[in-house]
């Protein structure tokens, strides 16, 4: 085995990992306390008294929900029945996987100031412009509400607590994001510690699982191969890039570390924003989950905006950098 190629694999990992690693042990920590001290149920009930700025305020949100793409859904189900608007709960089903803290600061790691905030840019007005859009459409409606979501909230919430980082199971879970009960009533700045750790816990293994394939790449992944299907300003990379990355289900904790590796052996900075922005606003999981919410032309109108973005963003990217 080639030691050479095995040291380059080795030294990727470890710049790479322990980076990122530092990146989600900060990130971890503000969100548990930004979890705790800003309460998602009143920010709920905030959005149904100002419909005119929903799209706005739904984006706004959706940067403040730094949870895990299925805690979302709770969340969501609890806006829709509050009888929020389909606007204000599309830009916040946008904004919430693509904005929030976690992808911005990995993005950051990654690719540095200017193209964090050209990415934040693009894709906090395809929030806000896509709930505005679908408002003005006859799909306006097109949200479960009532007897639809009955049955299904509680369900849908405990569902996912695979998902959601809680240190102790709950018997029942609520609508605001799989909140945590404890008998010993710990102080607010201990939950949040206890929300940093388990979420560092759980995004953690993604993030040496991004390095590692990242370390790999680096050491045996032919510069030619990547050059020859995504590489320079291909448009077509852009679009094949957007489209893939929604079967792909790409985690942007793996994703990160890989596209960094991919870039430097040729790979374009559009189709990587594109599949970056494809892949981790509408998985196949993520469009499984908000159908739970949404009726059917409601996720396509969603999966169109997503998919949308993501070229429109690739090329624009591609274009400025």
């Amino acid at each position: 085995m080639n030691t050479e190629k095995l040291t380059i694999a080795l030294d990727e990992f470890i710049h790479v990992g322990g980076a990122l690693v530092i990146v989600i042990a900060i990130v971890s920590v503000l969100t548990g306390f930004m979890r705790e001290f800003i309460p998602q149920d009143k920010l709920q009930r905030k959005l149904t008294k100002h419909e005119k700025w929903g799209p706005l305020l739904g984006a706004l949100f959706g940067m403040l929900t730094p949870f895990c793409s299925a805690s979302v859904v709770p969340v969501t189900m609890g806006m829709a029945s509050m009888g929020v608007s389909l606007g204000t709960v599309m830009s916040f089903l946008i904004s919430a996987p693509l904005c929030n803290f976690i992808v911005l600061a990995m993005v950051y790691t990654a690719f540095g100031l200017k193209i964090t905030a050209t990415y934040l840019g693009i894709t906090f007005c395809a929030a806000i412009i896509g709930g505005w859009f679908i408002s003005k459409t006859p799909w306006k409606n097109e949200i479960k509400r009532g007897d639809e979501l009955e049955g299904k909230k509680t369900t849908a919430a405990c569902s996912t607590s695979s998902c959601c980082p809680e240190p102790e199971p709950q018997p029942a879970c609520a609508a605001s994001a799989c909140a945590t009960t404890n008998s010993g009533d710990p102080t607010k700045v201990q939950k949040s510690l206890r929300f940093a750790l388990a979420l560092f816990k759980k995004i953690i293994p993604y993030v040496l699982i991004g390095a590692l394939i990242s370390g790999v790449s680096a050491a045996y992944l032919s510069a030619e191969i990547v050059e020859k299907y995504v590489g320079g300003d291909n448009i077509l990379s852009i679009l094949i890039s957007a489209v893939i990355g929604v079967p792909v289900y790409l985690r942007i904790e793996m994703a990160i570390p890989l596209l960094k590796t991919l870039i430097a052996k040729g790979m374009g900075l559009g189709p990587a924003m594109a599949l970056i922005i494809g892949g981790t606003g509408a998985s196949l999981p993520e469009i499984a989950l908000v159908s739970s919410v949404l009726k059917p032309k409601a996720v396509v109108a969603f999966v169109g905006i997503i998919v949308t973005t993501a070229i429109i963003g690739g090329v624009l990217i591609q274009s400025i950098y």
